[in-house]
């Protein structure tokens, strides 16, 4: 039987919103065999988590430019233009946040985020003002799932691992948080089934 569970601990990405660099570029970029190559070589996934564990998205991509010059215009519009990443939220999840609220339930998070980007997302998303604390990659330099930043969340959230739940849509995330004795919900059946844990849980 699970233990009881004093509070919830949320991802951001691809839990409480949708994210896709393509989201971007597919505005910026007409022919769709070039705007592949471009996500696939130039500004990538695994480029842009440098950025979540910590390093300056100006430093990221003025060393892309340098690799790829005839793209500067397209490089650079990452900075400006990156919150067109961010579509919309995640459908269900935002009013599950509410719910929690309403019922007085401690909630926080653990995102891998750079902390340039943070400072452009964060005033854009009320969904996340009932949360006390939220652990963010880039301003600690660790990221998920590196068993540290849940070290560092457990510390400064005030509860034992073992009392919380913690939601995120990636494996690993959620592998490193359980042989940490975190409670668990692999995010992949979206809201409603993280509503039905939720109840079941006695949260909401």
């Amino acid at each position: 039987m699970r233990a009881e569970v004093d509070a919830v601990v949320w991802d951001i990405g691809h839990v409480l919103v949708q994210w896709s660099i393509r989201n971007l570029y597919e505005k910026l970029i007409d022919d769709p065999a070039e705007l592949e190559w471009f996500l696939e070589h130039v500004v990538t996934v695994p480029w842009h988590f440098r950025h979540d564990a910590g390093e300056p998205l100006a430093d990221l991509i003025a060393e892309k430019v340098a690799a790829y010059p005839e793209h500067r215009a397209l490089i650079e519009a990452y900075g400006p233009r990156w919150l067109e990443t961010i579509p919309g939220p995640i459908p269900g999840t935002p009013a599950l946040v509410a719910a929690l609220a309403a019922r007085g339930v401690p909630q926080f998070s653990i995102t891998n985020f750079g902390a340039d980007t943070w400072a452009m997302f964060r005033p854009t998303f009320p969904v996340l003002d009932p949360l006390i604390d939220i652990v963010v990659s880039g301003i600690e330099k660790l990221a998920k799932p590196d068993p540290a930043i849940f070290h560092l969340a457990a510390r400064r959230f005030g509860h034992a691992p073992e009392r919380m739940l913690f939601i995120d849509d990636n494996a690993a995330n959620i592998a490193s948080a359980a042989a940490l004795g975190w409670q668990v919900h692999h995010f992949t059946r979206g809201a409603a089934a993280l509503e039905t844990d939720m109840r079941a849980l006695g949260l909401i």
